[in-house]
This record gives C-alpha cells, sequence and structure tokens, in this order.
C-alpha cells in the first residue's frame, strides 16, 4: 500500500502513555472481544480463543456492542500479546513512529472515502477517533485489554487498537503485509458505519430474547457486513491507484485467517458451527470480496437473505 505522504488522519487519540500493562484482565462488560470479555488473569491462547470464539464480538457488553470483536475484527486474544514496537507496550509511546503514521493514513483514508458516500446519499458522515492504547483501555462500554484485539464501541463512537496485535496478526494468525493491517482498521470503521446508519441499534434490539445460537447467527451476520464494509472501502482506496499487487491478497488471507472455523480448528481440533459469531473463513473472504468488486452499499446487505 502506497500510503507515506499522503496525509493523515487529525483524529488519532495516543493514550500509549497512560495505559496500563498487558494481560488478560478481564472487563468489566462491554465491548472487549467475545461474549464474556472476562479471562481472568490467566494467559491461556486456547482460552482467550475459546472466549472469543464463544461471543468474539460481544466483548464488553453483549448487549451495548455489536457482536464480534466487539468491534473488533478478530478474536483477538492470545494471551499476553509481546511487544514489537520499541517501547509502545511498556508505555512509552514514540512521538511519530511509523506504525502510528501508518494507522493515521489508513484512517484518513477511510474519513474520505465514507464522507464521499454518505455525502453521496444526501448523508454527513462523523468521523470516529481511534484510540492507541498499551496493554489495557477504558471506553464508554467498560474496560479491555490487549488480548482482547481491536475493537468499536459505539458508545463513544471510538476505535481502540493495541498495535502490538499486529505482530500477532503476523505471528500467531499467519497474516502478513500492510493491507492485512489496514484491512483490521478498516473492518472497525465498519461498525462505526453500521453505527452511524442505525444498524447497530436494530442489531441490538433483534438480539433481546433471542437464543445464544440465534443471537449467534445474527452477530454473523453483523461481522460479515462490517467485512464488506471494509471491502467497499478497498474498492475506492484501488481506485485512488495507491494499492500494490498482493494488497488484496493479504486482506483476503487476513479474513480466511480469522474466520470461526479456521480458529477454533486451529485452537481445539473441531468445530462448533453453532458457536460461530464472526463468520466462516468463506464467509469472510466472500462478503470482503463482494464489497471491494463491487464499491456499492446496496451489495452488503447480510441482515436478509442466505451468507
Amino acid at each position: 500500500m502506497l500510503w507515506r505522504g499522503r496525509r493523515q488522519s487529525d483524529n488519532i487519540e495516543d493514550d500509549r502513555s497512560d495505559s496500563g500493562g498487558g494481560g488478560i484482565g478481564g472487563g468489566g462488560g462491554q465491548f472487549q472481544l467475545p461474549i464474556g470479555g472476562r479471562t481472568g488473569g490467566g494467559g491461556s491462547i486456547l482460552l482467550v480463543i475459546l472466549v472469543v470464539l464463544a461471543g468474539w464480538y460481544f466483548g464488553f457488553d453483549p448487549s451495548a456492542i455489536l457482536g464480534g470483536g466487539d468491534g473488533g475484527l478478530l478474536p483477538g486474544g492470545g494471551g499476553q500479546i509481546s511487544d514489537n514496537s520499541g517501547g509502545q507496550g511498556s508505555g512509552t509511546a514514540p512521538a511519530n513512529d511509523e506504525m502510528k503514521q501508518f494507522v493515521a493514513t489508513v484512517l484518513a483514508e477511510t474519513e474520505d472515502t465514507w464522507t464521499g458516500i454518505f455525502k453521496s446519499q444526501g448523508l454527513t458522515y462523523e468521523d470516529p477517533k481511534l484510540v492507541l492504547f498499551s496493554g489495557q483501555v477504558r471506553s464508554a462500554c467498560g474496560f479491555a485489554s490487549a488480548a482482547a484485539g481491536p475493537f468499536y464501541c459505539p458508545g463513544d463512537h471510538k476505535v481502540y487498537l493495541d498495535m502490538t496485535f499486529f505482530q500477532q496478526l503476523d505471528q500467531q494468525f499467519g497474516a502478513s503485509g500492510e493491507f492485512a493491517r489496514a484491512y483490521v482498521v478498516a473492518h472497525e470503521v465498519g461498525h462505526h458505519v453500521q453505527n452511524l446508519t442505525g444498524i447497530m441499534s436494530k442489531f441490538n434490539q433483534m438480539r433481546q430474547g433471542m437464543s445464544e445460537a440465534d443471537a449467534n447467527q445474527l452477530s454473523v451476520r453483523i461481522e460479515l457486513q462490517a467485512d464488506c464494509f471494509a471491502g467497499v472501502w478497498a474498492h475506492y482506496t484501488a481506485q485512488k491507484g495507491i494499492l500494490e499487487q498482493g494488497d488484496i491478497e493479504s486482506a483476503l488471507n487476513a479474513a480466511k485467517q480469522i474466520g470461526d472455523d479456521t480458529l477454533q480448528k486451529k485452537m481445539q481440533g473441531y468445530v462448533v458451527p453453532e458457536s460461530f459469531n464472526h463468520g466462516t473463513s468463506q464467509q469472510r473472504q466472500t462478503w470482503l470480496a463482494r464489497g471491494y468488486k463491487s464499491g456499492k452499499l446496496s451489495d452488503c446487505n447480510t441482515l436478509s437473505g442466505p451468507i
């Protein structure tokens, strides 16, 4: 991705120096990752992944968030996330480190794209804030640790990201490449779009009174739509001529590696379809590719029909 030299968003809040240490310490109730959000103090990757799979995007509060990464792109759980950011994990964040510049540039690109799309429909896009944290953070949705992975909180319209997650994405999930990282940000912004358009509130209303299995199925649809929205963003980004060969393949591979079935089989040796709440690898790739190919929001209707 040819991102250097392009506009960087001012909507970055760098709280890394204020964040607590790493670890999984559970979190009060809302967006964290999966369904419960609390993993005690252990650190077992298997435990975290299982929790993530149990309710991935419901990390903090199943009713306050949307389901999945809770605004999260992937499970994000992996015990303690190792530091690869030259001090970021210890709370001493460089003022202008390159990864921060990359994230700020990707966020700016999403701002430009969604502002244009909303304007074309007679709407006004509200830019989300993106909070960089290290170890743990509090949001309007509750407390979350880095183990929860990136997430979006509809309560404060903010995306939360511990950038050491990018190392985990590469080394633990086998999803390398800058555009795989861009996809993480774009997916979370996709949840913001759902929030602004009322899709998320409708989702939360529909989930009330549902069985866990039915709620999981609905969560899958919400997560796949966020993937599709990320694809729509990639479509317009490609038109700017800033994507390089292999970028889309990198994002599609990331979508594959964080599919519910792939993660469950990797971590426990078998899959439990009724527990899926983000979508299979094939589904995530299909909807990301669909958004990318058409660039149309109308092609991202995952809430009705087959997925």
